[in-house]
């Protein structure tokens, strides 16, 4: 369309892929005028001539064309390649705006990117949204999950937009609120990777179990997963998962077993893994799952270490029934793990960069619109309002009720698994945390006694108060004095 004298645009965004396009069309729907530009010019073109034909999309072919169709304050959305891209276009723009003026970047950022870029914008008078969004092009295009944070000036400005666009839950609760400061939405969006990574390795077990261990055909698979998100299970991967199973090819032979066993990763679950290890927080299932798919790429040397140690899956027998009535407890379980896990490294990044999250608030902005959306969404919610000190979602009575309950039949599957040759790093890894967590002594004791035996690394000692270090001249030949301790 021809913009008309004074119909300026209300928000630019800046990247025309897939999520940009899909966004732009979600927030016109909703009575917001939209400037787009892309770095291609000529997509922007094809763009108001296909998919954004007969809406109120306004074209830039430039920055400056973008930034003068912009009301004041502007607020600029980047849709682009994390990284340095970034900071390239925040350079162009940053001699076009004014104070006041906000960024907004929308794409996969590394969180302590966002933080550098909100304080260095800030003394510049520029205010900067760091906003991580879930949903894939489904979620762009008609309610995505969106998690803002940065500069919380800017938040009022841009509240009405993003709310208005992003998915609702069943009671009409935007899943779109206010993070926290610096990078705490991108961080908050890469742990939300993270356990999309758990939860779709852990659905993989399963049906790796279904298929190799029970034998199980895949309309029998798909029947399975479509009864599960009739459960506590209920939720978008798992809804997804029984849809794919009963997917056929143009042979009428199911697609999945067509697809290639290698995962590719784009590395937000790689960074979730790492900062927890920075941390100090035992994010195991996650951690396992971002393995699981380095050991599924590479394909060449498990295909020849498969004919080397001629391995094979043992059939698993009883009642196929109970089975997979186990199988669905082992998962669940397993999930409230991931979720777990996921809450302990956020609580923990809230205080130690005093983000001064709400955890309850941030359970609702995963609850619809974005990949691990889930029913149990809701109750995590509610254990975080119950008790915002939480640390452990498992000593949660509805939470800590679902994995006694389901523990009996969870060793039994794991247990199975690695008896029958079937690998099972997510499943096997929730259960091995949950042992651990709540064993009140580890054998960490012979550990530290090793560490000062080769290192003069001292120990505490269960008979004296905490905080009083010993050393042991464990040979005999060793000297009295210890190491400094320090923390990592």
């Amino acid at each position: 369309m021809t913009e008309l004298p004074g119909m300026k645009g209300n928000l630019g965004l800046i990247g025309l892929a897939v999520m940009g396009q899909n966004l732009i069309l979600n927030m016109n729907d909703h009575g917001f005028k939209v400037v787009a530009y892309n770095r291609t010019v000529s997509k922007v073109d094809e763009f108001l001539k296909g998919a954004a034909q007969g809406t109120d999309v306004i074209g830039a072919y430039s920055l400056q064309d973008l930034v003068d169709k912009l009301e004041k304050p502007r607020k600029i959305m980047l849709m682009v390649k994390a990284g340095s891209v970034v900071d390239d276009f925040i350079e162009q723009l940053l001699p076009l705006l004014d104070k006041g003026d906000i960024i907004i970047d929308g794409g996969n950022a590394n969180y302590p990117d966002t933080t550098r870029r909100t304080r260095y914008l800030s003394e510049k008078g520029i205010l900067f949204v760091g906003m991580g969004v879930s949903g894939g092009e489904e979620g762009a295009r008609h309610g995505p999950s969106i998690m803002p944070g940065g500069d919380e000036r800017a938040w009022e400005a841009v509240k009405l937009i993003f709310q208005a666009i992003a998915a609702k839950t069943p009671q009409g609760e935007p899943c779109c609120d206010w993070v926290g400061r610096d990078g705490a939405g991108h961080f908050v969006k890469m742990v939300h990777n993270g356990i999309e990574y758990g939860d779709m390795q852990l659905i993989c077990e399963a049906y790796q179990f279904m298929k190799d261990g029970l034998g199980m055909s895949h309309e029998e698979m798909h029947q399975v997963f479509a009864e599960w998100n009739q459960t506590e299970l209920n939720s978008y991967l798992i809804e997804i998962t029984a849809s794919i199973l009963a997917y056929k090819d143009e042979g009428g032979e199911p697609l999945v077993e067509k697809i290639l066993d290698t995962a590719g990763q784009k590395g937000t679950g790689k960074w979730t893994g790492i900062n927890a290890l920075d941390l100090g927080i035992p994010l195991t299932l996650i951690s396992e799952a971002v393995f699981a798919r380095c050991v599924s790429s590479l394909k060449e040397q498990r295909t020849q270490n498969s004919k080397l140690f001629g391995q094979k899956v043992f059939p698993v027998d009883g009642d196929k029934k109970q089975w997979v009535n186990d199988l669905r407890q082992a998962l669940l379980a397993s999930k409230i793990i991931s979720y777990a896990q996921g809450f302990m490294l956020i609580r923990e990044a809230g205080e130690t960069y005093n983000w001064n999250l709400n955890y309850g608030k941030t359970a609702l902005l995963w609850r619809e619109g974005c990949i691990i959306r889930s029913a149990f969404l809701s109750n995590i919610r509610d254990a975080y309002e119950n008790n915002p000190d939480l640390v452990f979602l498992g000593t949660d009575p509805y939470f800590k009720n679902i994995l006694e309950t389901c523990l009996p039949a969870w060793r039994k599957v794991v247990a199975k698994a690695i008896e029958c040759g079937i690998p099972m790093p997510c499943m096997a890894s929730a259960v091995t945390f949950l042992d651990g967590y709540t064993s009140e002594r580890l054998p960490a004791n012979l550990l530290q006694a090793q560490r000062d035996y080769f290192g003069a690394h001292t120990y505490e000692r269960t008979d004296k108060p905490r905080g009083e270090f010993f050393h042991t001249n464990w040979t005999g030949k060793g000297g009295d004095t210890a190491s400094t301790t320090y923390d990592i």
